[in-house]
Formats: C-alpha cells, structure tokens, sequence
C-alpha cells in the first residue's frame, strides 16, 4: 500500500474527517536531502474535523504526528499541515 494511502486511512480512522486531502509533494524535492528515488516523503495533509475543535494549532498538530507515528518514523521526510475544525 502506498504511503498516501495509509496516511489518508490512519486520518480518516482517527479523526472521522469532513475533508482530507492527501497531496504528494515529493516532486517538489526531487533530489534533496531526504527525498527518495520512488517519491512518496514529502507531503501536504489538509485535514478539517469536529476533533479539532476548542484545540490549539500545536495540539491538533500533535495528534496528527501521533497517528502517524509509524510512517513519520520510517516513511515521512516532510509534512505540511492544515489542521481546521469545521467553524474556521
């Protein structure tokens, strides 16, 4: 399974987004330290859900680096956020 593709899982499981785009910006940094010949380190998550709300951006930031705990460790170079509870 793709890397895209279990981040866009391990979200939806864990937060019940009302949007989440998964976007692979891996082509952006072809070449760089980190960046892998097959693509896939390099990533912009725009994630809006009720289970950000009342939380500051750091801690909506941090639940997602919990969730994805295992492909930050091993896949993930790079991860942009957009983190927004459905009023903002």
């Amino acid at each position: 399974m793709s890397v895209s593709k279990r981040i866009e899982e391990k979200l939806v499981a864990e937060f019940s987004p009302l949007k989440l785009n998964v976007i692979d910006e891996s082509h952006h940094h072809a070449g760089h330290a980190g960046a892998r010949p097959q693509g896939e380190s390099h990533f912009r998550v725009e994630i809006i859900s009720d289970a950000f709300t009342g939380l500051t951006k750091i801690a909506r930031q941090r639940l997602i680096y919990k969730a994805l705990k295992e492909e930050m460790d091993s896949d993930i170079h790079a991860l942009v956020l957009v983190v927004k509870a459905p009023q903002e």
